[in-house]
């Protein structure tokens, strides 16, 4: 009974992990001379090599970069996966509803031939193929501003899932809030309860997978939104690893 209860308790915590080995194919896909200066100048900040080790991904994988922004993480995932590998980077079509917003998404992925830049509405997101794996950063967030209707994040988890291939990978990071189940946090801080976002990840099907902890800090009290200067860049954020079962 004990051993039971014992692995109950394990299962329903985060599983924090520190530092990552890096393969040589990681190694050189954040020293990719195609990576914007300014981006390798985050890198350490963001420890980005440990996410992507966290993460899985090797040469000839296929990926999504989920609502990438500036394409920071795609810019990573294209060399690494190589030319046999596919980066698909997806942003919300509602988000762009311009000339300028497409020709700077397709700007920010220019010159790598690995990567299509995709922008379906938000609730229908899908991808040509089946992923190994999908990244998500500082973005779930964002799924419960109340520009979106209620239950776009959970939508979205179930389209996620269903773009993964059995045993693929979703990793969302993101800036954490103190207890939120109701998500009230997102629209005032831009942060959000790490619990209230597992328990609505878990709920589309995937299976907590472990959290890398690299980029956690606890002296952030979680009550200043994260572009306030007292806290900006120094945010306490939860990187989580997410399975699909096979």
């Amino acid at each position: 009974m004990k051993r039971a209860i014992a692995a109950l308790l394990l299962a329903a915590t985060p599983v924090a992990l520190g530092a990552q080995a890096l393969t040589p194919a990681i190694t050189a896909a954040l020293a990719d001379p195609a990576r914007p200066a300014a981006e390798k100048e985050r890198d350490a900040a963001r420890h980005a090599g440990a996410v992507i080790a966290f993460m899985g991904v090797k040469p000839g994988a296929k990926v999504a970069d989920f609502i990438p922004g500036g394409g920071y993480w795609t810019h990573i995932l294209a060399p690494l996966v190589g030319p046999k590998g596919h980066v698909y980077a997806y942003s919300p079509g509602e988000s762009l509803g311009s000339a300028e917003a497409i020709a700077k998404q397709k700007a920010a992925v220019a010159g790598y031939a690995n990567v299509t830049t995709l922008g379906d509405p938000l609730a229908a997101v899908s991808f040509p193929e089946p992923l190994d794996a999908i990244i998500t950063v500082q973005n779930w967030h964002d799924l419960h501003l109340t520009r979106w209707p209620a239950g776009t994040a959970a939508t979205a988890a179930k389209r996620l899932y269903a773009a993964l291939k059995p045993g693929g990978v979703l990793l969302v990071a993101d800036h954490v809030a103190n207890a939120d189940p109701g998500f009230a946090a997102p629209q005032t801080l831009h942060r959000i309860d790490p619990a209230a976002a597992r328990a609505e990840i878990e709920a589309a099907g995937f299976r907590f997978d472990g959290e890398l902890a690299v980029l956690r800090n606890p002296d952030d009290p979680r009550t200043a939104g994260v572009f306030d200067a007292t806290i900006r860049g120094k945010t306490d954020q939860f990187v989580y690893r997410f399975r699909k079962p096979k």
